[in-house]
């Protein structure tokens, strides 16, 4: 259920993302473009449903999208995310769900949750910049089945081994998309090489 991503422009774009001397304009630019590059894979099988239309020239059997999407973002980094999917799917509802990991235990701790209703028939993208531990995401994806979805992908940018066996084993059924595996985590569970702390360097905290 691993999908990584590869294309020239993708890497390129994560490079310059990677880079410590990259502004906090220029990260929050290029993560927007990156979500956006990887939106055409993450739709990729999205469902359609056929309809006929009314062209100038008469009548079309053509097809559109069966089933809503609705964007969860991870705050705060997720944020970042959304624009670029959501440029490409403007119909997509956004939800909310807060998570942050707490630097001792590495465990992950929820804050704030607000979903659309429609949850249960959705394609449902969980949007984080970074798979680390994996605890957060697994946490998220847990919390957004107890809602009633069932259709989930987890849509991230750079992830560590670690990340992906723990979203796997905890959710067989969730396809992850990665536009970056990176060898390990350090010992305060950043990913490394990876890019430092997204959430940070997208809202220029740090």
């Amino acid at each position: 259920m691993l999908n990584l991503l590869k294309h020239p422009l993708l890497t390129h774009k994560l490079t310059h993302l990677r880079k410590k001397e990259t502004s906090t304009k220029e990260f929050r630019e290029t993560l927007e473009e990156i979500a956006g590059l990887m939106a055409y894979e993450i739709t990729r099988d999205l469902p359609l449903k056929n309809i006929t239309v009314e062209t100038p020239m008469g009548k079309c059997n053509t097809q559109e999208l069966a089933k809503d999407v609705v964007l969860v973002p991870v705050l705060r980094a997720g944020l970042g995310m959304v624009d670029g999917i959501s440029n490409l799917i403007p119909t997509a509802r956004v939800g909310h769900i807060g998570m942050y990991r707490d630097h001792q235990t590495l465990e992950p701790k929820t804050y704030y949750c607000k979903f659309p209703e429609n949850l249960p028939d959705a394609v449902v993208m969980v949007l984080d910049p970074m798979l680390a531990t994996g605890g957060s995401a697994s946490a998220a994806i847990s919390f957004i089945k107890e809602q009633g979805a069932k259709t989930i992908k987890l849509v991230c940018v750079v992830g560590a081994p670690r990340g992906v066996e723990k979203v796997m084993k905890d959710h067989p059924d969730v396809q992850i998309y990665l536009a970056g595996l990176d060898e390990k985590l350090n010992d305060t569970g950043y990913i490394v090489p990876g890019l430092g702390d997204a959430g940070d360097r997208l809202f220029g905290t740090k």
